[in-house]
């Protein structure tokens, strides 16, 4: 089955802190996306991925499209999209993906975000394969066994369901994201609390008080780098 995100609460209240950020941080992972191909969502998975992304976070719509006609203008900023993984306190699991236009400022500050707070980096692959690339779309609870069945009829494969936090939790394979919102769609189900494709720990351990605490900073201290876009990690959050 799948696994379970460990982080809907955290998720949730990410959304009402730091908004300048996040909204920077979407405006720069649209145009990276949207110069993958074409600018138009339904010809171009990423961009169509991180727009339903961008929507559960109330991304204005003046960001989003600022961000696609820099994409279709003359722009010629070249971003990366480079992974870093490592270890934080007590032997959690940290990834850490980045867009940059300049690697020589983007590793040497994941780098120091590590050393500074109890963690160290791993080299490519040391972490990674301890997590699962997975679709993540969660709804009001309307009962599970109701999202159930339209999935079923809408003939989408899915790798899980579960009801956390209020929500109903869909977990599939990240190919089936858009037949799953589609099929919800089509069910009258049109808001999405979570929507995206991200990497889920296999296993989630828990941190004794001072290795939690240590762990935040670190959380933190990497969110904050200006070229980190997502940072992902195996360790259970307390209630």
């Amino acid at each position: 089955m799948g696994r379970k995100w460990n982080n809907i609460k955290e998720k949730k209240a990410s959304k009402d802190a730091n908004t300048s950020r996040i909204y920077a941080k979407f405006g720069l992972e649209i145009y990276v996306a949207a110069r993958k191909g074409e600018p138009d969502p339904e010809a171009n998975r990423a961009l169509k991925v991180v727009l339903e992304r961008a929507k559960t976070y109330n991304v204005p719509k003046a960001i989003i499209d600022r961000a696609i006609d820099k994409a279709k203008g003359s722009s010629d900023e070249i971003y990366e999209e480079l992974r870093y993984e490592g270890f934080g306190p007590n032997g959690s699991m940290v990834i850490v993906d980045t867009l940059t236009n300049n690697v020589n400022r983007t590793a040497p500050a994941v780098r120091a975000a590590f050393n500074k707070n109890g963690g160290n980096m791993g080299v490519s692959g040391s972490v990674a394969y301890m997590f699962d690339q997975t679709a993540v779309i969660g709804v009001e609870d309307k009962g599970i066994d109701e999202i159930m069945e339209l999935l079923l009829e809408a003939d989408v494969d899915v790798r899980d369901l579960s009801e956390e936090d209020g929500l109903v939790m869909v977990y599939a394979d990240p190919e089936q994201f858009t037949a799953v919102q589609d099929a919800l769609k089509a069910a009258g189900i049109t808001e999405f609390s979570i929507a995206e494709v991200t990497m889920l720990a296999q296993n989630n351990v828990t941190l004794p008080e001072d290795g939690q605490k240590l762990f935040d900073k670190l959380i933190d201290a990497l969110e904050d780098l200006e070229d980190v876009q997502q940072v992902y990690h195996n360790v259970e959050l307390e209630e």
